[in-house]
């Protein structure tokens, strides 16, 4: 089978704890503490591989987890940072949470690298806990616990142009002659077990790539035959080349076919079955033309609605060149960046717990200063990377759906007054 899903397992490192000790050395009365820091833990980090085509590698290996921070030392010497576990995917991959569904990352488009789950930060060592009236701490700051998570791999293939129609019409036949792709092609249904990727080249390096998406049937939407296991791969196409058997040698109705496969398409995602189509009428060779002109049906039931038409031979190639050449004009109409899925699902937000407790205090020491610290504060700011702008976003949303923002206008802060959390500092300003 085609490795397009896999359910992995992944655990960020957990951080190293701080390190509790003393300076003792000759002639150095009173060397006080020097206790150093923990190593932060190792981030999980999806990369993108460009010669990667499936998830196989996920496959029969189902556990990821980055490497732990080393506690901190003696003599002020700081723990091993965990080593970072890359994970490889093919471009196209869409990592989702499992239990919800929801998008964590989209690896396509000029998403290349990102980092899933970020590892503990290192405890700090008790050197950091000397004071005036505390000369001799003898506690450390324990690591941050790892982070870890189930997620689903997604693989929806990137292509400009998807080929979509009943089993056995020909869309491997006509995917093998106008492109490089040299996909397995028989006279049976479901030929195709996996979608087919080819690159079509045109005049003035104007080409595009095509997917063969596997035989739809009736109640693919629904998961009947093999429609169903397939239809993602549609969703990232901007064009649609409709196939459908003219010479119905199969005794089906085409018009009627059209209609059916349109309708899997709606129900398995309307947007997608509105994106300009184009009807590629295959098999002319084999038409036998009565009293009525199935070419010229068709034309009348779709071309009103906007929909063109084009006669082809998948086998000796007639018609082809101006099917390719009006999908590629419909291509130069339409947007050229790449659908791509928007998260909607942060890790941050499922490492602190709600039950954790913290205090909002205005300072005794310093005027027009506010004090926020606790468990719960100290584990967001373990976790949340401040320097980027999703993790800045995440900390300003943080404070406000936790109340932090109410309680520090209860306390009667005023604009342009401190807030300071764990050696941070903020301006506040509503």
């Amino acid at each position: 089978m085609f490795a397009d899903r896999a359910k992995i397992f992944i655990r960020s490192g957990k951080g190293g704890d701080g390190h509790v000790s003393f300076r003792r050395e000759l002639y150095v009365p009173a060397g006080g503490p020097d206790g150093g820091d923990g190593g932060k833990g190792g981030d999980i980090i999806f990369e993108v591989d460009k010669g990667m085509t499936t998830l196989a590698d996920y496959r029969h290996r189902g556990k990821f987890c980055a490497g732990d921070g080393e506690p901190g030392n003696k003599k002020r010497c700081h723990g091993k940072n965990g080593n970072d576990l890359i994970l490889k995917v093919p471009e196209g991959t869409i990592i989702k949470e499992s239990e919800s569904g929801k998008v964590i990352a989209d690896m396509s488009g000029g998403n290349s690298r990102q980092v899933i789950l970020r590892g503990g930060r290192g405890g700090q060592g008790n050197m950091h806990y000397a004071t005036a009236t505390m000369q001799a701490p003898k506690y450390a700051q324990p690591g941050q616990s790892a982070r870890e998570l189930w997620v689903n791999l997604e693989l929806k293939v990137i292509a400009d142009v998807g080929l979509v129609g009943f089993p056995n019409v020909g869309k491997s036949t006509l995917l093998s002659r106008v492109t490089n792709a040299q996909p397995k092609i028989a006279n049976y249904h479901f030929t195709t077990l996996n979608p087919n990727l080819g690159v079509v080249d045109l005049e003035g390096g104007r080409g595009f790539i095509i997917a063969d998406i596997p035989g739809l049937i009736e109640g693919a939407s629904e998961g009947v035959g093999l429609g169903h296991e397939f239809l993602r791969h549609i969703e990232r196409t901007r064009v649609i080349i409709h196939m459908v058997d003219a010479a119905s040698t199969e005794g089906r109705d085409p018009v009627d076919d059209i209609y059916k496969i349109n309708e899997e398409l709606r129900a398995y995602n309307p947007e997608i079955a509105e994106r300009p189509q184009v009807i590629a009428a295959n098999k002319i060779d084999a038409l036998y033309v009565g009293d009525e002109d199935p070419i010229q049906r068709i034309r009348d039931e779709f071309e009103p609605k906007g929909v063109k038409v084009f006669a082809i031979s998948a086998v000796s190639g007639k018609g082809l060149k101006e099917l390719l050449y009006q999908v590629r004009e419909i291509l130069d109409n339409l947007p050229q960046e790449t659908v791509v899925f928007e998260q909607e699902f942060f890790p941050e937000d499922m490492a602190i717990d709600s039950n954790l407790p913290y205090t909002v205090e205005k300072s005794t020491e310093e005027e027009n200063t506010y004090i926020v610290e606790g468990p719960k504060i100290e584990k967001m700011l373990g976790y949340t990377n401040l320097d980027s702008e999703k993790g800045f976003a995440f900390f300003q949303k943080f404070l406000k759906e936790t109340g932090i923002l109410d309680e520090l206008e209860t306390a009667g802060i005023q604009e342009g007054d401190t807030v300071r959390m764990y050696g941070l500092a903020f301006d506040y300003y509503k």
